[in-house]
């Protein structure tokens, strides 16, 4: 964890051009500085013909980060100017890696006319590119959200708002301010806003920028967002009860807004997450359970990775709002239930939804860029054939009878007028680009028709003028034809040079020829050439004005999206549950957990055999203390039945063949641990911490896993930790709680306290090896086998016999509670030593017979003959 701070431009310590005073550097220069002024923590992309040009330090950094040249050409204040550049047309890809870099950058476009300018073109800044600012397709990962955050602390309170600028959704929420990193985690914002000053800890990696206190003004919030929702207040959307995220909110927008240069027309709404309408999950829980990153940070094998069967890249982002975000509410949870449940029963209906998605794009993406005025012509034309696909879609959907997918239905019913729109303007196959014309459709318009009409008639006007010339010249091989470099002209070999009429004008000498021009081709040239630059202004103008249009269809766009996203997570959900075997988990008021045959989705696919196991947890049992060995499948049963609960509380079906679950407002997990270095945390801090907080928060109704608790400290201290933590649990917080442990003493508590239980898992010794059952069982476990599983680690058979013996004096000194003697072996005083410490005593002890081959059996007896000649 490291602070966040706003980025500080590197320090420079030798002289730089920039340094000197703006009046000693050329005017060009002088546009470029004042324009960095403004910008001085982002890359300045300096628009200069086909290139986007970076300057000085700019030039320095990009040329590290993106593997360009650094060259270095002309001069300003009487020192070379440090130089680096990208084509315009291939700037995508190098923004896309400064965003993932987490830089930002400040596009500078030219708007002046090159051919009216007295000086510099005149420039500014168009958009700004920050890394949770992003809308472009090719800058953003089709299956994730980029998210910007903003944070606003004061006191024990916190405010917070996040928004999804491609998506157009905004959302706020206030919380007691030790939840802040628990909601940050779940967010998981691609780039952080707080106030200077602000004292917090991140990940790596987040970038963070710090804005002047006075933006987060909660009075200028307030009337920042009712102007955006066109409202008189927030009243309507319960911000009421929640200031310090208004303000977080108000100050996110601006920003937003500075980066567009632009109004964000497709933010519409205000959603306020109230407290306690979603399942608790704090951050070690979500790391635990592996939800969208395993512990190593990577993106599979998870949950989400297991789960993602969707056609679409919207699904996919929908199912992973689903899972970071699961309900409280069981009604909410149940609908979707019920709806996977309806898909199901119609076994052709999944496949025909997929069908029908598997060609859409991403509408809700599409539609924000539209909104944005920054909409690519093939976005449009992609737009089209989705929405051409949406009445066979509506008419599936119409079959449904549940409350969710009759409402995504209705959604899907679309007005034609805007596929009639879009088919009348954009071309069957738009150019990628407006630079590259052919986007608006022939007939839409009758001027930029007829500015293309010059164009296409033009070779039929060659060869028509061509043979005019011929005619009227008699020179038989006379050529009429083009380049861009001298335009039309007439083209006469130098043999023919006598029979030239008066009216040609020369424009080029060639080595056997004469090239000229007339003055109806020169009239001609003007027309034709100005026609094609007149045909893309003009395209332009068009395409502009349709934008604006279809500004007006994005909020019926947006519902679109959000069904198409909702029918295609429960329609592939459907058929996947199927698949695997995963059932409709039923929920119900009376306290407790049930599940029959439970499995872990994960560890089931990597395992040949996995063992399915029960689990009740009941008011009346409440505590189960789990014991068994390493790797015997404590740990894993734990895992499960915690991520049986967490889907069952998404709304998906649940790898069990049954599963009956209460009311659960939260899961907690203290499983593993590491140090926290940057934090000045220790192993045990660390699990001490997190135990802290589970039994301040943790309720009748919240799920506990606490997995091997008290090991970070000396044995007596951790025995009575856990069995001081595993009594509170059981009987001031009343959780369901499962507690794995290798502390056998914690086995007495079902005698001592009300509530509790004991399971176990096993495994048998089988010749030199070891068999794991992987099977709960009724009571403890009988030992922990640890000595055979350092032996399957592959710990030296040397150290595993040393180990065997002293376990042997570890049991001999337990044995004997009256002795003086230290676990060593040593004697009191003026005590003779016990038998059973003698040399053969410990030889014996340290024999794994089971272990040894026939030879070192033979050796082993002699060596102990040896021993006990001795002894006499």
């Amino acid at each position: 964890m490291a602070p966040a701070l706003a980025y500080n431009p590197p320090v420079n310590t030798r002289a730089s051009p920039a340094d000197a005073p703006l009046s000693a550097h050329t005017p060009m220069m002088q546009q470029y500085l004042r324009i960095k002024a403004e910008h001085p923590d982002k890359f300045v992309f300096y628009r200069m013909g086909d290139f986007y040009e970076l300057f000085f330090d700019d030039a320095e950094r990009a040329a590290r980060i993106l593997d360009i040249t650094l060259t270095s050409r002309g001069a300003t204040a009487g020192m070379p100017i440090p130089m680096a550049g990208v084509p315009y047309h291939a700037a995508e890809s190098y923004l896309a890696k400064l965003v993932r870099q987490g830089e930002s950058v400040a596009i500078c476009e030219q708007i002046g006319d090159p051919a009216t300018a007295k000086g510099p073109v005149d420039r500014k800044v168009t958009r700004i590119v920050t890394p949770g600012t992003v809308t472009d397709a090719g800058l953003l990962e089709a299956k994730r959200e980029s998210l910007l955050a903003c944070v606003h602390p004061i006191a024990k309170r916190a405010g917070a708002a996040w928004l999804d600028l491609a998506a157009g959704t905004l959302c706020i929420a206030e919380i007691p301010a030790d939840d802040l990193s628990s909601l940050l985690d779940r967010v998981a914002p691609s780039e952080l806003l707080h106030a200077e000053g602000t004292a917090l800890t991140l990940h790596a990696g987040t970038p963070a920028r710090a804005l002047p206190p006075w933006q987060f003004d909660a009075e200028a919030a307030t009337r920042r967002l009712c102007e955006q929702f066109g409202t008189r207040d927030l009243t309507g959307f319960g911000a009421d009860e929640a200031p310090l995220g208004v303000a977080a909110a108000g100050a996110l927008l601006q920003y937003a807004r500075s980066t567009q240069q632009a109004a964000l027309s497709h933010v519409r709404t205000l959603r306020v997450e109230q407290t306690g309408s979603q399942l608790l999950l704090d951050s070690a829980t979500r790391r635990n359970l592996e939800i969208t990153a395993t512990l190593r940070g990577e993106p599979a094998p998870t949950l989400l990775s297991l789960l993602d069967t969707c056609t679409t890249a919207a699904g996919s982002r929908l199912l992973r709002q689903w899972l970071t975000q699961p309900l409280r509410a069981q009604g909410a949870a149940a609908a979707r239930h019920v709806s996977i449940a309806e898909i199901g029963n119609d076994a052709p209906c999944a496949p025909r939804i997929a069908a029908e998605l598997r060609h859409s794009v991403d509408v809700e993406r599409i539609a924000s860029r539209i909104a944005l005025g920054s909409a690519r012509p093939r976005d449009l034309s992609g737009l089209r054939a989705t929405l051409d696909r949406l009445p066979v879609l509506a008419k599936i959907a119409d079959t449904f009878t549940t409350a969710l997918l009759g409402h995504a239905a209705a959604c899907l019913r679309f007005e034609s007028r805007w596929t009639r729109l879009l088919h009348a303007s954009i071309a069957v196959e738009p150019g990628a680009t407006l630079r590259d014309g052919n986007v608006i459709a022939t007939g839409y318009d009758a001027e930029l028709d007829g500015l293309r009409a010059i164009g296409d008639n033009c070779g039929a006007y060659l060869v028509e003028l061509e043979a005019r010339e011929r005619a009227r010249t008699g020179i038989a091989n006379l050529k009429v034809e083009y380049n861009r470099v001298h335009g039309f002209y007439i083209e006469v070999t130098n043999a023919h040079a006598q029979k030239i009429p008066d009216d040609y004008r020369r424009r080029q000498t060639l080595k056997s020829a004469e090239r000229y021009i007339t003055p109806e081709l020169k009239s001609f040239e003007d027309k034709a050439l100005s026609a094609g630059e007149r045909a893309l202004a003009r395209e332009k103008k068009l395409y502009e004005a349709l934008l604006a249009e279809l500004a007006q269809a994005v909020p019926a766009l947006q519902e679109v999206a959000r069904a198409m996203a909702t029918i295609d997570l429960l329609a592939s959900h459907s058929v996947a549950a199927a698949e695997r075997g995963w059932t409709q988990p039923t929920m119900t008021l009376d306290p407790g957990i049930e599940i029959r045959a439970g499995r872990h989705p994960t560890v089931e696919l990597q395992v040949e055999h996995f063992i399915a196991n029960d689990l009740t947890l009941t008011p009346a049992q409440r505590l189960l203390i789990v014991t068994g060995p390493n790797m015997g499948g404590k740990s894993t049963y734990m895992r499960q039945a915690a991520v049986i609960v967490l889907l069952a509380y998404c709304g998906l079906y649940v790898p069990a063949s049954f599963a009956r679950l209460g009311p659960v407002d939260a899961l907690f997990t203290r499983i593993g641990a590491a140090d926290d270095l940057a934090g000045g945390r220790s192993t045990f801090m660390v699990e001490m911490t997190e135990a802290a907080a589970i039994l301040h928060r943790a309720t009748p109704q919240s799920l506990v896993l606490i997995d091997e608790i008290g090991r970070g400290t000396s044995t007596f201290d951790g025995l009575a930790l856990a069995w001081a933590i595993a009594r509170e649990l059981a009987l001031r917080n009343r959780s369901l709680t499962l507690f794995a442990t290798h502390y056998f003493e914690l086995t007495a508590l079902p005698s001592e306290l009300e509530g509790c239980a004991n399971v176990h898992f096993d495994a048998v010794l089988h010749k030199d090896g070891i068999v794991f059952l992987h099977a709960v069982a009724d009571g403890p476990a009988n030992q922990s086998y640890g000595l055979q599983v350092a032996k399957l680690a592959g710990v030296p058979a040397e150290a595993v016999r040393q180990a065997r013996a002293f376990l042997a004096r570890l049991d001999q000194f337990s044995a004997r509670r009256d002795s003086q003697g230290d676990l060593f072996g040593a004697t009191a005083p003026h005590e003779e030593p016990s038998r059973p410490d003698t040399p053969i005593a410990d030889r014996l002890a340290a024999l794994d017979p089971d272990a040894l081959s026939p030879r070192e059996a033979h050796a082993a007896l002699y060596e102990l003959k040896r021993l006990a000649d001795r002894s006499r």
